[in-house]
């Protein structure tokens, strides 16, 4: 009984249609034909839209600034290295040395108290691999910074030869209430004042852009820097600062080494890269190209 009502109804409705279908004069098909056709061909511009991604800067804001980002162009630095830590698992120190690198920086220490697990071997292989190699401690700005010092000094011997200390400046979860900048530059003294009297040089400041502008913007300081970026050509310092080692990549692939690793190049050339470790012999350089 629904069934034939329906139909009954579906019927009465093109019989309708088409009553008035045949009551519109010839102009008027026209017309609807025109609008419709107009319909289809909108529809089908936008199906064959590209979509581009949205460029959103910080506070959902849009940036100017993503949009002009390129990527990272190493191509007039020829003295390239790698960071490393733990994450990198087992590294083939042969393999690595067969790659062009011309020195590797290690993460030896976190903290007051944290080693990382896998600092002595990687220590020993860079060494094996004639690589320049120097030692980093990953800075917690909620642990008092002469703690920090002694804790790297136990754990990197002072071997003949090596790149000055780096200090990592980046915040992170064991810290999350960041120090006044006065409080941790008195921090930060101290610990350099105890690194540079055990191996003989002033660390390098490992920073990216926020570090840089909350703690040493303006300050005219001497600190050779390390400055992560991995979104711009070059290197955007504040300040026109001038920086010794550039970060340029985070998923870098190398014969030797498991998984990603940091990419970096040093800002000059290898006979000055080799007077920071004190030019001992039996360092490998990888010369210019």
């Amino acid at each position: 009984m629904v069934m034939k009502r329906s139909l009954a109804a579906l019927v009465l409705a093109l019989s309708g249609l088409a009553t008035a279908a045949s009551a519109l004069e010839s102009p008027a098909l026209d017309e609807l034909g025109s609008a419709l056709a107009g319909m289809r061909a909108q529809t089908q511009r936008q199906k064959q839209l590209v979509q581009r991604p949205n460029f959103m800067g910080e506070s959902g804001r849009f940036s100017l600034e993503a949009l002009t980002s390129a990527a990272p162009d190493v191509s007039a630095y020829s003295v390239r290295g790698v960071d490393i830590s733990h994450y990198q698992g087992a590294i083939a120190w042969d393999q690595v040395q067969a790659d062009g690198l011309s020195f590797v920086y290690i993460k030896a220490t976190e903290g007051g108290d944290g080693v990382d697990g896998e600092f002595a071997a990687n220590w020993k292989g860079a060494a094996g691999a004639g690589l320049a190699r120097g030692a980093y401690h990953f800075y917690n700005f909620c642990r008092n910074g002469s703690d920090q010092a002694d804790n790297f000094i136990r754990t990197v011997p002072a071997d003949a030869g090596i790149l000055p200390a780096t200090i990592d400046l980046e915040q992170s979860g064991d810290c999350s209430t960041m120090p006044a900048k006065d409080a941790f530059r008195a921090d930060l003294a101290a610990f350099v004042a105890k690194v540079s009297a055990a191996y003989g040089s002033t660390p390098i400041l490992y920073v990216n852009y926020a570090i840089y502008d909350r703690y040493f913007s303006g300050e005219n300081d001497s600190y050779k820097l390390w400055i992560a970026d991995v979104s711009d050509a070059a290197p955007q310092m504040p300040d026109n600062a001038s920086w010794a080692l550039w970060q340029y990549g985070w998923h870098g692939r190398l014969a030797g080494i498991p998984g990603e690793v940091d990419l970096d190049v040093f800002n000059g050339t290898p006979e000055m890269l080799a007077s920071l470790s004190g030019g001992s012999s039996g360092v490998m350089l990888a010369s210019a190209r």
